[in-house]
């Protein structure tokens, strides 16, 4: 087939705050030298901003080091952080933990609470100011690689395809677009670092990503009960102790409330559903009264990178290199991980510029890993690398309370002298169904807590039903063969859209793909025990549109 070929000097896979920071970066290093490097940002949803979710409190030492001046170039960063809250839930009370007994580090002073997606939207617009090429609604299909295994580029998919794959009238065939230099940044569990990954063995030597899945809603708030700037989390209920994970509800804005919930996926129990531990969540008596009167606007979830610094994988490659969440740069008991995804981009763009300077073309950028590794990134991440293994060994409270104990000797500037390596992948965690209590999750009220259909109908999802399945299966009978029986189905209850679903049972059940649900989390292709599931990037600009999220 003949394709369209764009040429580059650098590529950047996906307009999140990795990939814009670092084309935003190379154009400044192009400036300051008097010279012309051509930028491209290849972002798979409709526009910048539509596939980015979360919560979010953000750090600004990347903003700061980036764009000096964004306060006055009128950056969507308002609202300061003003109160922290940290509670204990139980199923009927709750407990607050005195902010003095908390170490440095999980204080959100300096902090500013934002839309992410507008964030990036807004950064979109200053890197295009400055000459970086933005493409939205293509997606990056696969790899391109040269005769001796080097990235060349990326391939975006085909556009026009029907549901057997066959073209249609509106057929356009993928474009190749090549590079000196591909940076990935395409968030966590991205179909492109997952191949580069097993091209290159990346993850060689170190240990399994491990990740949550994180939930939002936006709310608006009746004005009596919003309260600017207050940043309050939950651990606890309706979790139990053997499963990870919390909420966070941020006042901001005219009258926002973001309200979300986050579950570690290595839980064991196959019937435990995330979404409806969220809905659940709100029920209580402690976070109800909040959304009295209140009206939800919006509704999303997606994966998080939480395996930290022992879950990185090799960052470089001959051609490219992975930046932000492709590589996993979240600080799991802050929550936070846009600082240090900005500067990773930031110091790959340093890497880069540099090579181009010198004539290089598809190497490898070794001085990124090592400016990562000198940088502040590297710090943050390593204060905190053994709370997420200490919470998978131990549980919530355990977990956490040798968590924080390292977390203050950090404080203190003293380091732990051992490093624990995270032991399974989240997909071998399940126990078999038979060995495994079911959970009865109350009906959704329709007021503060609501059915998978409903929520997404909050996600402005735009998906043509009739294109290629992007939820692939390895062996279309592993759903019914072994998922059913062992593990009753759980990609129905681990979907946080519905797009999964057992029907035709008992005489002769099978797996029904609502693929037009997907809000493109990415949960099915980590959680699946029997990693059966592939999520591949649908049609481009096809998935959810998140606004103010």
């Amino acid at each position: 087939m003949e394709r369209d070929v764009m040429n580059y000097d650098l590529l950047i896979v996906g307009a999140g705050p990795a990939g814009l920071a670092a084309a935003i970066r190379a154009k400044q290093l192009a400036q300051a030298e008097n010279r012309e490097i051509s930028v491209c940002v290849l972002e798979k949803g409709a526009q910048v901003g539509a596939h980015i979710l979360s919560g979010a409190v953000i750090d600004p030492i990347a903003l700061n080091e980036l764009l000096p001046d964004w306060r006055a170039q009128g950056a969507p960063v308002r609202t300061a952080v003003s109160e922290d809250r940290f509670l204990l839930l139980g199923e009927t009370g709750s407990r607050r933990i005195p902010n003095a007994l908390q170490p440095p580090l999980m204080h959100n002073h300096g902090a500013y609470i934002v839309s992410l997606g507008e964030l990036c939207a807004w950064l979109g617009e200053q890197a295009e100011a400055l000459g970086v090429e933005i493409y939205p609604g293509f997606a990056a299909a696969e790899m391109l690689y040269d005769g001796d295994g080097g990235v060349l580029g990326v391939l975006t998919g085909d556009m026009g395809r029907d549901a057997r794959g066959a073209e249609t009238a509106r057929f356009a065939p993928g474009m190749e677009l090549r590079a000196a230099y591909t940076l990935i940044a395409e968030g966590a569990r991205g179909s492109l670092t997952r191949e580069l990954e097993g091209h290159f063995d990346l993850r060689r030597g170190v240990s399994p990503q491990k990740y949550g899945i994180g939930f939002k809603e936006l709310w608006r708030v009746p004005a009596e009960r919003h309260r600017p700037g207050l940043v309050q989390h939950t651990l606890g209920w309706p979790l139990g102790r053997a499963t990870g994970g919390g909420s966070f509800i941020y006042h901001y804005g005219e009258q926002r409330v973001a309200i979300g919930f986050v579950v570690h996926l290595d839980y064991a129990n196959p019937f435990l559903s995330p979404f409806d531990e969220f809905q659940r969540f709100k029920m209580h008596p402690e976070i109800r009264p909040l959304l009295a009167g209140a009206e939800r606007l919006g509704y999303g979830a997606r994966a998080i990178a939480e395996g930290g610094l022992q879950s990185i994988p090799e960052l470089v490659f001959p051609g490219g290199a992975l930046i932000g969440c492709s590589a996993g740069m979240v600080n799991v008991p802050r929550i936070k991980g846009t600082h240090n995804a900005m500067k990773s981009g930031m110091l790959a763009a340093e890497a880069a510029c540099a090579a181009l300077a010198e004539g290089r073309a598809h190497d490898r950028l070794a001085a990124y890993p090592e400016a990562l590794r000198r940088s502040w990134v590297w710090r943050d991440l390593d204060a905190v690398r053994n709370v997420k293994p200490w919470l998978s060994r131990l549980g919530t409270f355990a977990g956490s309370a040798l968590g924080g104990m390292e977390m203050w000797l950090a404080a203190l500037g003293l380091r732990a002298p051992w490093t624990l390596r995270h032991r399974k992948a989240d997909h071998d965690c399940l126990t078999p169904a038979a060995q495994a209590e079911r959970i009865a999750y109350p009906k959704p009220d329709g007021v503060v807590a609501f059915d998978r259909l409903a929520s997404i109908a909050l996600s402005n999802i735009a998906h043509d039903d009739d294109q290629p399945c992007h939820l692939r299966l390895k062996d279309a009978g592993v759903p019914i063969r072994i998922n059913l029986p062992r593990y009753d189905a759980p990609e129905q209850r681990y979907c946080p859209a519905a797009v999964y679903e057992i029907v035709g049972e008992p005489d002769a059940p099978a797996l029904q793909i609502n693929a037009q649900n997907c809000i493109h989390c990415k949960t099915c292709d980590i959680k699946d025990p029997t990693q059966n599931i592939v999520w591949v990037p649908p049609e481009g600009g096809s998935g959810p549109t998140f606004v103010g999220m």
